[in-house]
């Protein structure tokens, strides 16, 4: 009978992945001699055009990227201009017309005598083996993956199952985004490499900014992508995946795959201001200049190793997470955070209230329940929603439709607006930028990197874009008069509109919401 043998396949099926699971180990690291990345010299183009900008040797030049065909265009121009060396480190790097178009202009780049570094966390590269090891068939291009799944690499599900028995390990991610050209000129932010984080996509656009980095801040970029590149958690994709075909015939598919004239037409032409790529190619920069820091995570994030002396656990005081939570409680006056996931947490929550309890204004922008793409996370998300707007925080949330017809914000013709920003600024003096979230995710599993700028005129840049957002793409968020019910507050004055329920959410996804959220823990999520 048809239910029977549809029952034997799936327990077929449920020992196979058992047993495939447990024989499912990453191959132990080869040795690899370590290498560092390169500084910036009057040798190449990009060396002279920051050496020549720099004004003191202890600042740091910033211009911000908010535009998505900007931000793009700056990537690509800095990997046609390149040299000598190219680091390029990211969380997901999509297979799309921008994926391939990027991977594309990094093999151009080492083919002409570039050193590539790729550093892609192996979580999003379920069916592009054969991409990638194309790619990596290039000379002077290694790819390597961090924290890779031994098996399963066909489907996300798959390697999920295939690694049943090492969940913590696979469980926990490199999020971190950073590009470094020549040693001489870095992109440092929240996009990942993908149509949608370009305002590529005919459907659904985020909403993101980068920053643009030249100077003092440089060298120790690279210095923290070295500390990845060469820990044990990463290995030569060669090594983790195989492959029948011969790696001349993996190149040979990849520039096929890859090749403009067998896909939609590459973005990278894709129309803007384009203020950066026109002063790269004029040799003539125009920043902001500033002290500024950066921080990462420890690599060994990935097996759950914590700071400690002694044995004795310590604050890890070079994490992201904890340098953010350091400049709220310095605030004076005011502080606003943006994350595009919001699940605040213990310690979270303290902060709020050590920085509430002062007196300081908090203001956060989130996604609404419309516009984010994980909805699970916004359940856990409203349930603290009452108790932060009780204990006085301002709280706005974007709207997937108004995203879209602000000509400021510049998503016009997406079908949604999604927020993907991940900012904060202290006192309108000081910002960050950068790859983590404020939810259990960033602060437990996934390894992150961000960069703190002290300068009134650019936490004055940042506030424009946050509010602009705020005011054309967003609803403001109240407890109503009962205080308990939740409203949404569209426009002001008399075309003000005052919403009692997830404005734009279909009833379709706030019953999954409903129904899934009380089900999964937040420190999963």
């Amino acid at each position: 009978m048809p239910e029977i043998r549809r029952f034997i396949r799936l327990v077929a099926t449920l020992l196979a992945i058992t047993v495939v699971a447990a024989c499912a180990t990453l191959p132990e690291p080869a040795p690899m001699p370590p290498t560092r990345a390169v500084v910036a010299s009057e040798r190449t183009d990009l060396g002279r055009i920051a050496l020549a900008a720099r004004p003191e040797v202890e600042l740091t030049g910033f211009r911000l990227l908010p535009a998505g065909d900007d931000a793009l265009a700056t990537r690509l121009e800095l990997v046609r201009r390149a040299e000598v060396s190219l680091d390029v480190q990211y969380y997901q790097i999509v297979d799309d017309a921008t994926g391939r178009s990027f991977l594309r202009a990094l093999r151009d780049a080492a083919l002409r005598g570039v050193r590539v570094r790729l550093l892609i966390d192996d979580l999003y590269t379920a069916g592009e083996d054969e991409l990638l090891l194309g790619l990596a068939a290039t000379p002077n291009l290694e790819l390597r993956l961090f924290n890779p799944f031994p098996a399963g690499r066909g489907g996300f599900a798959s390697r999920f199952a295939a690694s049943l028995f090492d969940f913590d390990r696979v469980n926990r991610r490199m999020h971190n985004k950073l590009f470094v050209a020549d040693g001489a000129i870095a992109v440092v932010g929240g996009r990942n490499i993908g149509d949608a984080y370009f305002k590529q996509s005919r459907g659904d656009n985020f909403v993101d900014l980068d920053v643009a980095v030249v100077g003092a801040l440089v060298p120790r970029l690279g210095v923290l992508f070295d500390r990845y590149w060469n820990s044990e958690f990463v290995r030569p994709i060669g090594t983790v995946v195989r492959h029948d075909a011969s790696p001349v015939e993996l190149a040979h598919r990849f520039d096929r795959a890859t090749d403009p004239a067998t896909r939609p037409p590459a973005p990278d032409d894709a129309p803007g201001d384009g203020r950066f790529v026109d002063e790269l190619c004029s040799g003539r920069l125009d920043l902001i200049w500033a002290v500024a820091e950066a921080w990462a995570d420890d690599p060994g994030r990935v097996v759950g190793r914590q700071v400690s002396y002694g044995g004795v656990p310590l604050l890890d005081v070079e994490s992201v997470r904890y340098n953010v939570r350091e400049r709220m409680r310095r605030a004076r006056s005011e502080v606003t955070l943006v994350s595009p996931y919001l699940i605040p947490g213990r310690e979270g929550l303290e902060a709020i209230d050590e920085v509430r309890g002062r007196g300081v204004r908090l203001a956060l922008v989130t996604n609404s329940l419309a516009s984010t793409d994980e909805p699970l996370v916004y359940g856990a998300y409203r349930r603290h929603r009452p108790d932060l707007l009780r204990h006085g925080v301002d709280i706005w949330e974007v709207s997937a439709t108004r995203t879209t017809q602000s000509v400021r914000l510049g998503l016009l013709g997406s079908r949604t607006g999604r927020l993907h920003s991940k900012l904060a600024v202290f006192d309108r003096e000081a910002f960050f930028i950068g790859s983590m979230n404020l939810d259990p995710r960033s602060d437990a599993h996934n390894t992150e990197i961000g960069v703190f700028v002290d300068s009134r005129p650019l936490a004055a840049e940042v506030m424009r874009l946050i509010d602009t957002l705020k005011q054309q793409g967003s609803y403001h968020v109240r407890l109503a008069a009962d205080g308990h019910g939740i409203e949404w507050v569209d426009g002001k004055g008399d075309t003000q509109r005052v919403l009692t329920s997830d404005p734009d959410a279909d009833a379709w996804t706030r019953f999954k919401v409903d129904l899934l959220s009380p089900l999964i823990p937040e420190s999963l999520l």
